[in-house]
């Protein structure tokens, strides 16, 4: 094969991350920052397409990138239907539930397009997704929400909660299969995964109103007091998904959703932001603890990642409340790009099967 690169993009609530991979070794990698007020002229995620594509050919023409070198694309999967763990190549079923974002609104949905786009006009070059946020391995009893017309969903960060836990199986001689771990991604949003060897068998909707607030998302509220603002004839429905996810948590309480500038906000004093802030480590920690129940207690490790993992501070806050259950490792950031393009480099080499989108 004369081509050898993969371009990885996860597109991200904030963020526009991508890199460039020759097999394992990394050449390059960005990320292009992009603030509420940048994104805030946008109806909808799929009116980002332009843009976000836009600032990724900048950027790889700043940096003199040959496309002609590119033998694949892989984004990071979005709400598509549930689907079983694995790669997939995107295909028109998959852009047409994702450009019509029929399982929900999320920035992730733009990965596959974003791939879609670059790899079209490039010769022999596919388009690919891996373990999208909708990897569903929810046990039965994990779905029943306490109504029959409501069933909870499996929506989140699957793709870094794997990755993050086989790193840690591989630090410790053990396979990920083997393991009972509890895995806090903690970034834009805030997903608390129960992993039972191998599988996740429980872990919060992310997206839509479960678990813990974020820096734009609520988490969960009380259902009472949402029904009646719901019927109050102040908002729209669209207003209430933005509550839920965009312009909830942090940045509803306070104005931004960059978790650095709260927290320097509270560190100078501002009462309201430290006890906000507390109130992110605080949930995250509940959560974690009521996942440490569902595995009877047998929990070999927790693990904290995603991008608030930099904060000592919020890490400290939630390893207080948590490290009695069982030991603590802290992933800062994420392995997404590297887990996109490794998988990406072991299907254009035929060591692992790609699978199709059936939807």
């Amino acid at each position: 094969m004369d081509k050898k690169l993969i371009l990885a993009i996860n597109p991200g609530s904030t963020s526009t991350k991508f890199a460039l991979y020759n097999g394992p070794e990394m050449l390059l990698e960005k990320t292009l920052r992009h603030s509420t007020k940048e994104l805030e002229g946008y109806g909808n995620m799929t009116d980002q397409l332009p843009f976000r594509y836009r600032v990724i050919m900048e950027a790889l023409q700043e940096q003199r990138t040959d496309l002609n070198e590119i033998a694949a694309v892989v984004g990071r999967g979005g709400l598509v239907n549930p689907i079983e763990s694995g790669i997939y190549e995107v295909n028109d079923l998959m852009k047409k539930h994702l450009s019509e974002a029929v399982n929900g609104e999320h920035a992730s949905n733009l990965g596959a397009l974003l791939a879609d786009m670059i790899a079209g006009p490039l010769p022999d070059v596919r388009a690919y997704i891996v373990d999208p946020v909708v990897v569903d391995e929810l046990e039965p009893v994990a779905r029943l929400s306490g109504h029959p017309l409501i069933s909870r969903k499996s929506i989140f960060h699957a793709l870094n909660q794997k990755a993050v836990a086989r790193i840690y199986a591989a630090s410790v001689g053990k396979e990920y299969e083997d393991l009972n771990l509890i895995v806090a991604h903690m970034g834009g949003g805030i997903s608390v995964g129960a992993h039972r060897r191998g599988r996740v068998i429980d872990v919060n909707n992310a997206l839509n109103g479960d678990g813990p607030y974020s820096p734009e998302r609520s988490g969960g509220l009380p259902a009472w007091q949402l029904a009646e603002l719901c019927f109050s004839g102040k908002y729209t429905p669209s207003d209430i998904k933005s509550m839920l996810a965009g312009k909830g948590g942090i940045v509803a309480y306070l104005g931004t959703n960059n978790h650095q500038e709260a927290s320097g906000r509270a560190e100078e004093g501002d009462a309201r932001a430290a006890l906000v802030i507390e109130g992110c480590s605080y949930q995250t920690a509940k959560e974690i603890g009521s996942l440490s129940a569902v595995l009877a207690g047998e929990v070999d490790c927790i693990i904290l990642t995603g991008g608030l993992a930099y904060d000592n501070a919020h890490v400290e806050r939630v390893s207080r409340m948590v490290r009695h259950i069982a030991p603590l490792y802290v992933y800062p950031g994420e392995d997404e790009l590297k887990a996109l393009a490794f998988n990406g480099y072991l299907a254009i080499s035929g060591h692992i099967s790609v699978k199709e989108y059936k939807g």
